[in-house]
C-alpha cells in the first residue's frame, strides 16, 4: 500500500506515440488526486515519459492541448507511405516546435530540482539523469535528447551542454522504478503501479531496461504501435484506458479524496434556485429551452462521434472534446478522393518514382537547418571514425600478429663461494652452505686444525687463524692493545 508520509515520486516510462496513455493517466491525477503532482518531491521520465514530466511540472499540462498534440503527430506520420519512416517526417523538428510552443518562458526554473529526464551518453552508454537547467533552451534540448531514438530519429545524435546524448530509455526507461515511494506508470502490463491489467494466463515477465513487460499478445500489440502509430481511435482507447488505470490505482489506495466533477454537476442542477414567475422571465426561459432542444437534435446529424460511447460517459469533458476533435477525419472533397482504395494502390506503386524527388526535397529542408551545427556535428564524426579506425586496427592485430608471450628466466639461488681450489673442504659441510658456515671458515678460533698456518697471541691467548690464500684479508694484531683488532683490507 502507498505511504503518503514518507513522501512520494512519479516516474513515467518512455513508450514513443503510446505517450497517449499519460495524457489519460495525467489527466485523472489532475482531476481526482492533484495533490500527487504539486506535492511529489520529483517527476522521473524517460523518452515520452519525458515530455508528459515536463509539462506536469511547468503546470502546462492541460489535457486537452497535450492529446490532441500526440494525435497530430500520430495523424502526421500516418499520412505518409512509409509512415514515421518516410524521410520528410521530422519528428525532432515537429518536437521541438511544439515545446517551444507550450512550455512557458520560465519553464526551466519550474522543472530545475524536480523534474528528472533520463539520458543515454552515447560515449560510453551509460545513464544520466538530469534535474538542473539554466535556461529554456536547455530544458528543450535536454528533453530532445531523451527521446531520440538512434536511426529512427535521424544518424547525429543531438547534444545536451557539449555532450551527445540519446533516447534515455536504452539505459534506463523507467528511473528510480525500485524505489518504494515511487508511483511508476507504463502503457505496457506488468508490475509498474499503473499500468494495464490484462487478462492473460501467462505469468511470465520481461524486463527491459528496468521496465516491467508481461508476456502476452497484448503487449507485443503494443511494442509495434509504440514506434509506428495505430489509428486515432486505438489512441483514444489507449488515453481512455490510462485514465480507468489511474482512477483503479487511486481507489485501490485509498487516495481518492476529491469528489468527481460529475456529481458536483449534478448537485448543483439539483438545488438550483425556483425559477422567476415574471412573464419576461418565462418567455426568455422558452426561447432557451427551444435553442437547446434544437441544437440537440441538429447535433447528431453534423458530427459523427468516433469513439464507443462507454468512453464517451466516462472520460472528462475537457479530454473528451479533444479526443472527438482529434479523431474527426478531416473533410473534404480532395480527403475524400485521395482516402479511396484505387488511388491508394496507385500511390504505393508510384513510390519508387517518387520516393527519390520526395526524399531529395526532405534532404536540401534538412541540410538548411543543419547549416548552424555542422562544425560541431563533423568534428565529432571526425573524432568518431578514428575511435572506430582506432579499435578496428588494434583487434586485427591482435588476430593477425598475436603477441608472444616474455621469455621469463627462472629465478633459482645463487650461493657465492670461493672457487673449489682454494676452498678447505674441512671447512664446509657436505650439503647446505650458509654465511654462518663461511664466517667460521675464515675466522675459526676455536678448531685445533691447521696449526701450522696458525698466528698465536700469548697475551691474549687467544689463537687467531688466517690464511690468506682462503679469503684474502691482512689481518694485523697490536700487542698493545689485545682488546682491539685491526683488520685491512
Amino acid at each position: 500500500m502507498f505511504d503518503r508520509e514518507r513522501g512520494w515520486n512519479l516516474s513515467f516510462a518512455g513508450c514513443g506515440f503510446l505517450g497517449v496513455y499519460h495524457v489519460g493517466v495525467s489527466s485523472c491525477l489532475q482531476e481526482k488526486a492533484p495533490y500527487l503532482i504539486t506535492e511529489a518531491t520529483k517527476i522521473y521520465g524517460a523518452s515520452a515519459g519525458a515530455l508528459n514530466a515536463a509539462a506536469l511540472v511547468c503546470g502546462s499540462c492541460m489535457a486537452a492541448q497535450c492529446c490532441s498534440d500526440v494525435m497530430d503527430v500520430a495523424k502526421e506520420a500516418r499520412k505518409r507511405n512509409l509512415g514515421p519512416m518516410h524521410p520528410s517526417f521530422n519528428l525532432v523538428k515537429i518536437l521541438k516546435n511544439g515545446l517551444y510552443r507550450n512550455l512557458p518562458e520560465n519553464a526551466h526554473e519550474l522543472a530545475s530540482g524536480r523534474l528528472c529526464i533520463s539520458l543515454t551518453r552515447v560515449s560510453d552508454g551509460e545513464n544520466v539523469l538530469v534535474s538542473e537547467f539554466g535556461s529554456k533552451e536547455e530544458l528543450i534540448q535536454a528533453l530532445i535528447c531523451s527521446a531520440f531514438v538512434p536511426i529512427y530519429c535521424g544518424i547525429i545524435p543531438p547534444t545536451f551542454r557539449g555532450v551527445r546524448y540519446v533516447d534515455g530509455g536504452i539505459s534506463n526507461n523507467l528511473p528510480e522504478y525500485e524505489l518504494k515511494n515511487t508511483i511508476t506508470i507504463s502503457p505496457f502490463s506488468g508490475e509498474s503501479d499503473i499500468c494495464p491489467r490484462d487478462n492473460s494466463t501467462n505469468f511470465h515477465e520481461l524486463r527491459v531496461t528496468n521496465t516491467s513487460i508481461q508476456f502476452s499478445l497484448a503487449n507485443l500489440y503494443r511494442l509495434t504501435r509504440a514506434l509506428f502509430p495505430p489509428e486515432p481511435k486505438v489512441l483514444g482507447e489507449m488515453c481512455q484506458q490510462g485514465y480507468n488505470d489511474a482512477l483503479r490505482f487511486l481507489k485501490d489506495n485509498k487516495l481518492l479524496i476529491l469528489p468527481s466533477p460529475h456529481c458536483d454537476l449534478q448537485l448543483k442542477q439539483g438545488v438550483s434556485a425556483s425559477p422567476c414567475s415574471s412573464p419576461e422571465c418565462t418567455v426568455a426561459r422558452s426561447k432557451k429551452e427551444e435553442k437547446k432542444e434544437g441544437d440537440e437534435t441538429t447535433l447528431p446529424k453534423k458530427v459523427c462521434w468516433p469513439l464507443d460511447k462507454r468512453i464517451m460517459e466516462k472520460l472528462p469533458p475537457t479530454l473528451l472534446n479533444a479526443l472527438q476533435e482529434a479523431c474527426k477525419e478531416k473533410e473534404g472533397l480532395y480527403n475524400q478522393i485521395t482516402s479511396l482504395l484505387p488511388l491508394r494502390v496507385a500511390s504505393y506503386m508510384a513510390l519508387p518514382c517518387t520516393l527519390p524527388v520526395e526524399s531529395a526535397y526532405s534532404l536540401a529542408l534538412r541540410l538548411v537547418d543543419w547549416f548552424p551545427d555542422i562544425p560541431d556535428d563533423v568534428r565529432w564524426m571526425q573524432q568518431l571514425m578514428h575511435a572506430v579506425a582506432g579499435t578496428v586496427y588494434h583487434q586485427a592485430r591482435k588476430r593477425l600478429l598475436p603477441v608472444r608471450p616474455p621469455v621469463r628466466g627462472t629465478l633459482r639461488k645463487c650461493l657465492s663461494l670461493p672457487s673449489p681450489i682454494h676452498q678447505p673442504s674441512s671447512y664446509l659441510p657436505p650439503n647446505n652452505y650458509s654465511s654462518m658456515d663461511l664466517e667460521s671458515w675464515v675466522f675459526d678460533f676455536s678448531s685445533p686444525m691447521n696449526l701450522n698456518s696458525a698466528v698465536c697471541m700469548p697475551e691474549c691467548g687467544y689463537p687467531a687463524y688466517f690464511s690468506s690464500d682462503d679469503s684474502g684479508v691482512e689481518m694485523s694484531l697490536s700487542v698493545e692493545d689485545s682488546d682491539s683488532l685491526e683488520v685491512g683490507f
